[in-house]
């Protein structure tokens, strides 16, 4: 089946679906590239913090698959911000990963409080004038970071990840990211047990799928970017295997009606950690 395809405001293309490798251990890293090329994902979803990116470029190069049919995301931490750090941060990235060019790379978190987002964005901008990365985008930007960015530089992102799930379901940044031509990506975006609840159990045994596939199918019909993230081929499978059913009108109503504005993860706004994590 063919894949959907999403189009940015530069004009490159990415995967609708892909899948993250947030909280993999680096050694087990290649085996789940592997596995995700293997099941059918052609976009894999990574960054600097989750410190691996040797095991995604190993995984990238002994594929099966040609570089170029393979969309690689990264994304800069929250160490690296300020102009000449983010070149920086962006080549030990490049060093781990053993690649020649990122499809996609973000600035992970604005640090509002740091106040260098503008100036690391301008590093992401000369980065892709070079074509070291075809295309730059954003993660867990509100409307006024991105406004900012466009404002000081004239190039907005052709992506903002954030979280986003059935009881998050960020109606207001959608809306800002659809009304700057910026392609939204959900991360988490099975929450912290969503496909649990009652509702999306009941929508599951409609159709014979699993709770999960209700969720990630929900995701693509408002014409989202998801990356489910897994460490088992099985689960792999199954998350990619939803484009050969539909939700309708009153089950995606009763999907958006599960909003409780439950954020699992870190406000954008606060959040200002410049470690790893863990």
């Amino acid at each position: 089946m063919t894949q959907p395809m999403l189009t940015f405001n530069d004009g490159n293309r990415m995967p609708q679906l892909g899948t993250g490798i947030w909280q993999v251990p680096d050694a087990d890293t290649p085996r789940v590239v592997k596995d995700a090329l293997e099941v059918g994902y052609r976009l894999i979803d990574g960054a600097a913090a989750y410190q691996n990116e040797t095991g995604l470029g190993e995984g990238i190069r002994n594929a099966d698959v040609a570089r170029g049919d393979i969309f690689v995301t990264s994304k800069l931490w929250n160490s690296h911000h300020g102009y000449d750090n983010a070149l920086k941060g962006f080549e030990e990235s490049m060093g781990r990963l053993g690649l020649d060019y990122l499809d996609l790379y973000l600035i992970h978190w604005p640090l509002p409080q740091n106040d260098q987002y503008v100036e690391t964005w301008k590093a992401l901008i000369k980065l892709r004038d070079e074509g070291r990365i075809r295309s730059i985008g954003v993660a867990n930007f509100h409307e006024e970071h991105l406004r900012r960015l466009i404002d000081e530089t004239g190039v907005a992102p052709a992506l903002n990840q954030i979280e986003l799930h059935p009881t998050l379901i960020q109606s207001d940044m959608r809306e800002v990211n659809k009304r700057l031509h910026i392609v939204t990506q959900s991360w988490t975006p099975l929450g912290r047990g969503d496909f649990d609840l009652p509702e999306v159990q009941k929508i599951a045994e409609r159709h014979g799928r699993s709770a999960a596939q209700i969720v990630l199918r929900w995701h693509m019909q408002h014409g989202l970017s998801v990356i489910p993230k897994s460490t088992h081929k099985g689960r792999l499978a199954e998350n990619f295997d939803i484009l050969g059913f539909t939700l309708d009108d009153t089950e995606m109503a009763a999907l958006d009606g599960l909003d409780r504005d439950h954020r699992t993860g870190p406000h954008p706004d606060s959040f200002d950690m410049r470690e790893f994590p863990g």
